[in-house]
Order: C-alpha cells, then sequence, then structure tokens
C-alpha cells in the first residue's frame, strides 16, 4: 500500500518536473539577453551518483537552513520538509550550484542511508595509488590519456601533423596554454553560471530579476547589489557570495 509520504514524493517530483521547465525557459530568455555569454550545464545531480561536492547548502523557501556536509544538510532538509510538506526544500552545490536532488520519503535513517559515504569528501586512501606497491616499468609513463574523436579542418590536421611529436602531442600543449592563459578568465564565466542557477531557481520572481541578472554577466557590482538589496537576506547574501568571482577584475 503507498504510504502518505510516497504520495507527496510523488506529487513533489512532479512539481519539480515544472519548475524544471520553467527553468529551461529562463536560460532561453537569458541567452536572448546575454547571447554568447552562458554556458548552462545540467542543473541537477541526482544522489545516486557518486559525488565530487566538498559543501552544499539547504534553502527553505528562500531562507537558508543549513549548509555544509552533504548528508548533514540533507538530514536538515529532511527535517524542514517533515515540519512543512508544502514548502520548497531546494539543496545547492556551493561551488557549481547545481541542484542536488533528494529523496526525502521514509525516516532520516532512510535519507541518510541514500546518501553515499563519500559525499562531500576526498577520495580515501584506498582508492589512492599506493606508490610502495607500485613497479615501476620499461617505456613512457602512463599519462592517463583518454581517446575521444575530434573534427578538423584539413589545415589543421596537416598543421598538426607537422607538430614535434605529433597530433596527439601538438593538441595537448594547445589545450595546456589555452587554459593557462584563460584561467581567470574561466573562473569568473564558471562563477556567473554558477550565480544565474541560483538565482533562476530562488530569485526569478524578485523584483529586478533581469537586471540583476544583466550586471551579472555585463561585470558591474554595484549596479548588481543595489538591484539585490531589496530581496530577502539569505538570498541576497548567498547570491553575492556566488558572485564575488565574477566581479573580479583580471590581474
Amino acid at each position: 500500500m503507498i504510504s502518505h509520504d510516497e504520495v507527496l514524493w510523488g506529487i513533489r517530483s512532479a512539481l519539480r518536473f515544472i519548475w524544471s521547465d520553467v527553468y529551461r525557459q529562463g536560460v532561453l530568455l537569458t541567452q536572448q539577453l546575454h547571447p554568447g555569454n552562458i554556458f548552462i550545464s545540467g542543473c541537477k545531480k541526482q544522489m545516486s551518483e557518486p559525488l565530487t561536492i566538498s559543501t552544499c547548502t539547504a534553502f527553505a523557501g528562500t531562507k537558508r537552513i543549513a549548509s555544509g556536509d552533504a548528508r548533514q544538510v540533507a538530514l536538515t532538509a529532511k527535517a524542514a520538509w517533515d515540519h512543512d510538506k508544502w514548502v520548497q526544500v531546494l539543496i545547492f552545490d556551493d561551488v557549481t550550484s547545481d541542484l542536488i536532488e533528494v529523496d526525502f520519503s521514509g525516516t532520516p535513517e532512510d535519507v541518510a542511508r541514500r546518501i553515499p559515504e563519500h559525499a562531500g569528501n576526498a577520495p580515501s586512501a584506498r582508492e589512492a595509488p599506493n606508490s610502495d606497491r607500485e613497479t615501476r616499468r620499461p617505456g613512457r609513463p602512463k599519462l592517463g590519456v583518454v581517446a575521444r574523436e575530434v573534427t578538423l579542418l584539413p589545415r589543421h590536421w596537416d598543421w598538426l601533423a607537422s607538430q614535434p611529436g605529433g597530433a596527439s602531442v601538438a593538441l595537448r600543449k594547445l589545450v595546456e596554454q589555452a587554459r593557462a592563459s584563460n584561467r581567470g578568465r574561466d573562473f569568473r564565466r564558471r562563477a556567473q553560471e554558477s550565480a544565474y542557477r541560483f538565482l533562476s531557481a530562488l530569485a526569478g520572481n524578485e523584483s529586478g530579476f533581469e537586471e540583476a541578472i544583466r550586471a551579472l554577466f555585463a561585470g558591474h557590482r554595484e549596479r548588481f547589489n543595489e538591484i539585490v538589496e531589496p530581496w530577502p537576506k539569505d538570498v541576497r547574501e548567498h547570491a553575492k557570495r556566488l558572485a564575488c568571482v565574477a566581479f573580479a577584475k583580471e590581474g
């Protein structure tokens, strides 16, 4: 027989599906406002997948209720959901603002059991290579390279073939050079994306939302802070923390 909690969880899952469609529409709107500036990756992380997050933050409505280790945050969020099963409880990755979906049905022990032991933790010692046991073999060291398909124009292949070490070595050097030269720009872009995901989830109905997004992607810190000032305190402060790198100047 289906329990009351399971019925409510099904309803909440349906609402999440509707919300995700609204979220995608928001992405399309912002792409129109800022063409070429936005790259949106998957907005959810399933708890059944291996987690690489370090910390996360939970909101009940616009109130921040917990921040820290994934398991502890999930348990606090579970308590808030039990207190009011119609409140919107969302858990965000503190770095990417990806939504972390947790099944709150059952007991707190059930919820904790669904979250992997390694959530939010560094790789364990048993997963790290044991240098004492490894035996070095003659030949080139393993670089951990992965084969993928790359499509280029004929002149590109001709140029790569003429480089010392061949196409693969030349491509790796080009990628490393691009990573080094664009590091600051990449940090800011990721910060913009993270702040945008969070704001789309919790501030989409706030006054001046679109203008705040424009200020975020334009790098106008003062204008952004001015617009978000009347917003709910916890939403405002979390958004500012996420966006701080986006407003950093190149040094």
